[in-house]
């Protein structure tokens, strides 16, 4: 039933924050609450909590765990007046003010256990974190009976946390819940707690996970002599919970409570030894690990450390899984309102939203920052469009003055009483053993044990492809897009082998020159850091408008620097008529008549024709006759109406840029293809996508190329309003080259790569999984490097060809439609002079 939903195994890499151990509950078992002691504080500081989150965000974690004991303040008059000392009334108050420091200086993500609550602090302590959490325990009222584990704990009445888990539910809080078993629960005690649950989850979809975790006996407390249960009672429990709960659900045991093997579990296998055990609850229907530290220790069980992260991949790997880092907040809550309006339509009821999206510091934008586009940890700072040198950092540093005394990062000085010890030990870096956690390209711990085999499924659709006996469904699509490890490897090696099926090993380029003449433009497309309008004043760049006469100049230097080719396009002029677009062609090919006219966009099209009330093909046939060549396939996003109604509400449909481009090529009109992906996308996107476009090709056959375009976040409006990922990442780059390979053969054959975006010599990589061509020259970019981007000015024939060499393939130079280049215009681009 797991596998059916989970692919992976995963965990949160985290840092443990005990913000107070003061509690006004005594349970039996409990370590963690401790009362005043004289001479120390009673609350960490602001200055150490930072200090702390600085220290993991070095180590590559991602949640900022805030634990702390139940309203202390209510019990003891220290806390109270300590509190007050701080400037704040109640430790609810002072939670929410650490969390949105460490969320707003270090980029962690905060989950927030602060114990039983009402659906006004769960709203206050959503502005400030990703998801929250807490444990239900269990739903036995015996336990609360004199003698009972919870005697004496009046937060711990079932009914008083199921009320909490409620108005979580309510208030569209993901959240984390789970069961304690062997501290007096029977058997039917604990399938009632799932049961609550389950119902829980039923009516309000917000347990994100669910923890079934075994009672550890402590020394000091009144159930130091109470047995713990067994190695087999957990995995009965863990199993049932997953048979109960359904595969969908992310269920949990932590690894480092993880009973020893006893005699029922001998027979499975397991060999005393931890990593034995861990297979077992595997086997038993886990799909996390839960929270895991490389820079604190368990708080609440400080006599069990957490396992090495290389130990438990490798129990991992052995169950051929492969363990995976998270977000506190689990994939589905957050890809489900990446595609959320940022406000409702007129009249209709706003959208259910897990996270609080209100700006680019808000917990919607913390965690987009992290995440790569199956919501999971990106675990890289790769980005398309930044420079090389720079995209190869995989970590940023932390500030130097994180773990030392004195004010933390930003400023930020200690509040509280400098006169008292601290409630916790001085954070630091492990000396021995230390680990950190860093995604690889191939989207797989780095460092780590991981499954070798490629999997079936997937090699089986690999092998369908190869064999041409398969084409993809989007199911299909979806999955190999989602490939890491040994998986990825796979089809990016299909793909290469495709490749050099149909195209051999030379690669094309083309010597082209950009002409965006103008970036003044009437729409308000969310990722376009380009475009001058009412809505985007504030963003860099001053509008303009080329003249016919420069855009005349343009084309003839081009022609006379080699090129056979000029890419026209721009923003949509207010003043710009069908007309317009036939007034540039001429202008260009007047200049250069030989030239290839590779211009206009699918919007730039529909507008000209709808400004002359001409149909499509009337209009577009105009274009041809004027000395129009081919048509870029930009426009096109991501062909997605869910998508598009974030990234570009007033732009073309789907629909209408599928008929578009259908339209051209009913009148002989090539054009190219593309998709703009990684900002609120994800695979299944992406397949849907690569589908619509298959579909068009089978019908009209006039798709010269498929483009992939990394969406580059630097600058974009989008990202700015903190509404956007980072980009893509590499991982996910090579994968969507090298599955449109294999979902659009045998219909587009050529694939290219996009050396303004990912960078020449990363651009250069995607010729092993794929490609074989690398675009153009370009001469001049204006819309990427407006993103941010650090490429786009001419890549000159001579760099294009070494690069193209030093993959081991041949040079093939090229026309726009792939004919061959003119051997007069190839020589002039080897040994032109600089652009004026």
């Amino acid at each position: 039933m797991r596998d059916s939903a989970h692919r992976h195994i995963t965990f949160s890499p985290k840092v443990f924050i005990p913000l107070t151990r003061l509690c006004r509950d005594s349970c039996g078992y409990c370590t963690f609450a401790t009362p005043p002691a004289a001479g120390r504080r009673a609350y960490m500081t602001l200055d150490e909590v930072l200090a702390v989150a600085w220290l993991g965000q070095e180590q590559g974690c991602t949640e900022a765990l805030f634990t702390l004991g139940d309203k202390p303040e209510l019990l003891y008059p220290e806390a109270a007046a300590e509190l007050a000392g701080m400037g704040h009334a109640s430790t609810l108050d002072y939670v929410a003010a650490a969390a949105a420091a460490v969320m707003r200086e270090t980029g962690l993500l905060p989950h927030i256990n602060a114990g039983v609550m009402g659906s006004e602090e769960l709203r206050r302590l959503k502005a400030v974190s990703v998801s929250q959490g807490l444990m239900l325990e269990s739903v036995s009222e015996a336990l609360l009976q004199p003698g009972g584990a919870h005697h004496s704990c009046p937060d711990k009445d079932p009914a008083v946390r199921l009320a909490t888990l409620e108005a979580a539910g309510r208030e569209a809080v993901p959240y984390t819940t789970g069961i304690l078993i062997g501290i007096g629960e029977t058997r039917l005690d604990r399938v009632e707690a799932l049961l609550h649950i389950r119902g829980l989850h039923s009516r309000w979809g917000h347990i994100q996970e669910v923890i079934v975790q075994s009672f550890r006996a402590k020394q000091g407390t009144a159930m130091a002599a109470a047995p713990e249960p067994p190695l087999s009672e957990l995995l009965w429990t863990v199993a049932v919970a997953r048979l109960l709960l359904g595969p969908q659900m992310n269920i949990q045991a932590p690894p480092n409570l993880t009973p020893e093997a006893d005699d029922a579990t001998a027979s499975s296998g397991s060999t005393g030894d931890p990593g034995s055990s861990w297979r077992l609850l595997l086997d038993a229907g886990i799909n996390d690990w839960g929270g895991l530290s490389p820079v604190t220790r368990d708080f609440v069980n400080p006599e069990r450390p957490w396992p090495h992260l290389q130990q438990l991949a490798a129990a991992t790997a052995a169950t051929g899984k492969a363990l995976l880092p998270r977000l506190p907040l689990y994939p589905a809550y957050l890809q489900h309102q990446q595609l959320l309006p940022a406000q409702a339509p007129p009249g209709a009821q706003p959208a259910r939203a897990w996270l609080d999206a209100s700006g680019r510091d808000s917990p919607m934008a913390a965690a987009l920052r992290l995440t790569d586009a199956e919501g999971l940890a990106r675990g890289s700072t790769w980005y398309a469009g930044a420079a090389e040198q720079e995209g190869a950092q995989q970590t940023a540093a932390a500030p130097a003055a994180a773990a030392q005394e004195g004010p933390g990062p930003g400023g930020v000085r200690s509040r509280g009483r400098q006169e008292l010890r601290s409630s916790m030990p001085a954070p630091r870096r492990r000396a021995a053993g230390s680990w950190r956690i860093a995604v690889g390209g191939d989207g797989l711990l780095e460092g780590c044990a991981r499954p070798q085999q490629v999997a079936p499924d997937v090699q089986q659709l690999l092998s369908g492809v190869l064999e041409g006996r398969l084409e993809l469904s989007e199911a299909d699509m979806e999955l190999l897009f989602s490939a890491r490890g040994a998986d990825f490897e796979a089809v990016c090696s299909a793909a290469d082998a495709l490749r050099r099926r149909v195209c051999g090993d030379t690669v094309s380029y083309v010597v082209n020159r950009n002409i965006n003449y103008t970036n003044v433009c009437t729409y308000s497309c969310a990722f376009c850091a380009f475009s001058k309008g009412k809505a985007s004043e504030e963003l860099r760049g001053s509008p303009y408008l080329l003249s016919d006469e420069e855009v005349a100049r343009r084309t003839a230097e081009a022609w006379d620097r080699g090129a056979t080719e000029v890419c026209m396009q721009g923003g949509i002029h207010p003043d710009f008529t069908g007309h317009t677009y036939l007034r540039l062609l001429a202008a260009a090919k007047g200049a250069a008549p030989h030239v290839h006219v590779h211009a206009f966009s699918p919007l730039e099209v529909q507008q000209g024709a709808a400004t002359l009330g001409w149909p499509l093909p009337r209009y577009l046939a105009a274009l041809r006759d004027a000395g129009l060549g081919s048509l870029p396939g930009t426009a096109a996003e991501v062909l997605d109406d869910g998508v598009r109604a974030v990234l570009c509400p007033d732009k073309l449909s789907s629909a209408e840029w599928v008929e578009v481009v259908e339209a051209a090529h009913s009148v002989g009109l090539p054009t190219t293809s593309t998709l703009m992906f990684g900002h609120v996308d994800t695979p299944a996107h992406w397949a849907r996508h690569l589908a619509a476009l298959r579909d068009l090709q089978k019908r009209s056959g006039g798709i010269s190329e498929f483009v992939p375009l990394p969406f580059v976040h630097m600058e974009a409006p989008l990202y700015l309003r903190g509404r956007a990922r980072r980009g893509p990442t590499l991982r996910e780059c090579f994968l969507t080259h090298a599955v449109a390979r294999l979902a659009l053969h045998p219909h587009v054959t050529n694939i290219q790569a996009s050396w303004v975006k990912m960078g020449p010599e990363r651009a250069a990589e995607l010729l092993s999984a794929g490609c074989n061509d690398m675009g153009g020259v370009l001469m001049n970019e204006s819309i990427t490097r407006a993103a941010g981007a650090n490429h786009g000015q001419e890549l000159g024939a001579a760099d294009m060809e070494r690069l193209i060499v030093l993959a081991g393939r041949e040079v093939c130079r090229r026309t726009t439609l792939y004919g061959d280049a003119p051997a007069e215009q190839t020589q002039k681009a080897l040994h032109c002079t600089p652009l004026t």
